[in-house]
């Protein structure tokens, strides 16, 4: 049985050390909680303690950064923690080795992305890393709250200044001001949400603090190329050198493609006997097969292509890279926008305006969604306003019925005696 003595600041300050090892001097008024003298000359305080049948010896603070008096109020409560059946030093190692946010996203990210286009997880991964693991890293993951995923996303939502792209020169650029990204903020809570529903499934945490997070008003964009755009492109795309470039717009026009569709095509997708396009999972946006129709200039540009791509390449439109296609056509596509006067028109526009031709032509929306691919019919309702302009005439039609025929204008006098007007 050790002996107990009354800690003091002066028991403390003269005990010597023992070379070659550490010992113990317990306290008088509170059980187990003692000073440890260290063989080094340093001190700290520990409480001993039993529990589930089990030795346990926690340290809790060093001397003289915590006062005697300042260490055995902290003993006491630990003290009472304990007889209340709590392990202190268990719920201490259980922190320590519980997992955080960085330990969260790299499961995440090893476990789930895969399952996803490699373009989606590509934008998942760059998301975490840049803008939630740097604010979050260190967190434990049950320390994420409600709030903390708010105020995240509001300031994702505020955006961030940006140097000034049109100065050749980097030094000389400024910064802008901070142009405002709500659809961002929108996207990175739905990769929060499943982040931490699997964080639940994983029994990492109780609940989810992002499941019901504030989602911003998206303002969908609308640019449809009017009928003397679309003769601007095709005139521009007709006289372009760059005939590989020229094509893949010219296909994205054509077919309502996506434009990474449109570079990875192969030449096996293509059934120029039945005029379809079969686009593998691995390519599509919705993850399965999507077998489109394809019309005669369609299928003239595939036939056209074949001659020009090196024997063995299986790229409909193959890239300066040996065995991969195409990769980017972002300066073809701005030497377009400048020389057609469309400098507000992405790429991703060319496919509303292929949905917007389809409505024209009297689809209906049904047809749309599955010419485009869309796994949901609410992503094709966006196009519904523009089912007006037919709706529009017919009403015209309609109204014409009941219109008041004009009166005629006679010289002569009408029954009344008098001239008409």
């Amino acid at each position: 049985m050790p002996e107990r003595i009354k800690l003091t600041e002066k028991v403390l300050r003269d005990a010597e050390p023992v070379p070659g090892r550490d010992y113990q001097i317990f306290d008088t008024d509170v059980r187990g909680f003692a000073a440890c003298i260290y063989r080094g000359g340093g001190r700290a305080f520990t409480l001993d303690y039993r529990h589930a049948g089990r030795q346990r010896r926690m340290t809790f603070g060093r001397w003289p950064e915590w006062s005697v008096s300042a260490a055995r109020e902290r003993a006491k409560e630990l003290r009472r923690e304990i007889d209340a059946g709590a392990d202190p030093l268990g719920q201490r190692e259980a922190k320590r080795e519980a997992p955080r946010v960085t330990d969260l996203i790299e499961r995440y990210c090893a476990e789930h992305l895969p399952k996803l286009s490699a373009r989606s997880a590509a934008d998942q991964r760059s998301a975490l890393a840049r803008m939630v693991e740097p604010v979050w890293g260190r967190k434990l993951v049950t320390e994420i709250t409600p709030t903390d995923v708010d105020k995240l996303l509001t300031k994702i939502a505020e955006g961030r200044a940006r140097p000034h792209k049109e100065k050749p020169n980097n030094r000389a650029r400024k910064l802008q001001g901070a142009k405002p990204t709500p659809v961002r903020a929108n996207r990175i809570g739905e990769v929060l949400r499943k982040m931490f529903t699997l964080a639940v499934q994983w029994g990492w945490c109780e609940d989810n603090p992002a499941q019901r997070f504030h989602r911003r008003t998206e303002t969908p964009r609308e640019r449809f190329l009017s009928k003397e755009e679309i003769s601007k492109l095709a005139a521009a795309l007709d006289a372009a050198e760059d005939r590989r470039a020229a094509d893949i717009i010219r296909m994205c026009m054509l077919t309502g493609a996506r434009l990474g569709e449109v570079r990875q095509a192969r030449f096996e997708q293509f059934n120029l006997e039945h005029m379809s396009w079969s686009k593998p999972p691995t390519m599509t946006k919705q993850r399965r097969v999507h077998r489109v129709p394809i019309s005669d200039e369609t299928a003239a540009i595939v036939r056209q292509r074949l001659p020009l791509v090196p024997k063995g390449s299986p790229w409909l439109f193959p890239g300066d890279t040996p065995g991969q296609p195409v990769q980017e056509v972002r300066r073809f596509w701005a030497q377009v926008q400048k020389q057609c006067g469309l400098q507000d028109v992405r790429s991703h526009d060319l496919r509303h305006t292929f949905a917007s031709l389809l409505v024209s032509g009297g689809a209906s929306l049904e047809m749309i969604g599955k010419l485009l691919g869309h796994s949901q019919m609410q992503t094709t309702l966006r196009y519904a306003h523009l089912m007006d302009l037919p709706l529009r005439a017919g009403v015209d039609a309609v109204a014409s019925a009941f219109r008041p025929k004009p009166r005629l204008v006679h010289d002569a006098d009408d029954r009344g005696g008098r001239k008409s007007a």
